[in-house]
């Protein structure tokens, strides 16, 4: 039996930044289109929801808890949008360089990266890539003022839900969460390609089934 220790050189991890983001909008059927470079990119906050506990009493004691299911959530905030991203803003063209509102929103998948740092190599120890799906946004504001000595650039946000994808041997869900350091670094870098895409083929966006396949991962 080992005693425990607190802060050991190179254990003392943190978790920062975004960057990376890739917008996949969906097609019929549940799969996701080509995707494209979100930049300017500036934040991605996620926002679980649910999983509250109700609970239920018997014979003058606590019987048991019943928890809701868990929803999965999350704002995106950019100083700027992929133009794919304006069908799922609610905006359609009816010619070019010419958008009206108010349309049917599409639904569409989001990969973004976030960088994993420890005291020993800085920012440069690893990094996350975050994966959803079945994300649909909500109207949000767009904050216009005048340019003057204080300039600043405007911020989009938009609020997200999602609907949840089948996981084989698990309950679905919206997101997957991939760490570069516990995975196997050829089996990343094939991820990646099907994520970013390569000199001959597309990046798209892989359903769970396919990550499973691809990794490696235990069912439940």
């Amino acid at each position: 039996m080992s005693k425990l220790v607190w802060d050991e050189t190179g254990k003392r991890f943190y978790e920062t930044g975004v960057s990376q983001g890739v917008l996949y909008p969906t097609k019929t059927g549940g799969t996701y289109d080509k995707g494209v470079a979100w930049n300017g990119l500036t934040a991605v906050t996620e926002s679980p929801s649910g999983a509250e506990a109700s609970p239920i009493y018997a014979d003058n004691i606590k019987y048991l808890n019943l928890v809701s299911a868990e929803e999965f959530g999350a704002t995106i905030e950019a100083y700027t949008y992929p133009d794919e991203f304006a069908a799922c803003d609610g905006s359609a063209e009816i010619a070019p360089g010419v958008l009206i509102g108010q349309q049917n929103r599409k639904t569409f998948g989001l990969c973004y990266r976030t960088v994993l740092g420890n005291d020993a190599d800085g920012n440069d120890y690893g990094y996350k890539l975050h994966l959803i799906y079945g994300a649909l946004a909500a109207p949000s504001e767009k904050g216009y003022s005048t340019i003057n000595d204080s300039p600043e650039a405007i911020t989009f946000s938009w609020e997200v839900t999602t609907t949840p994808v089948n996981v084989p041997g698990f309950k679905p869900t919206a997101q997957i969460t991939i760490e570069s350091k516990k995975v196997d670094a050829t089996k990343l870098t094939a991820l990646e390609a099907i994520l970013y895409g390569g000199t001959d083929t597309e990046p798209r966006l892989p359903l769970p089934d396919e990550i499973i396949t691809l990794l490696g991962v235990a069912e439940g």
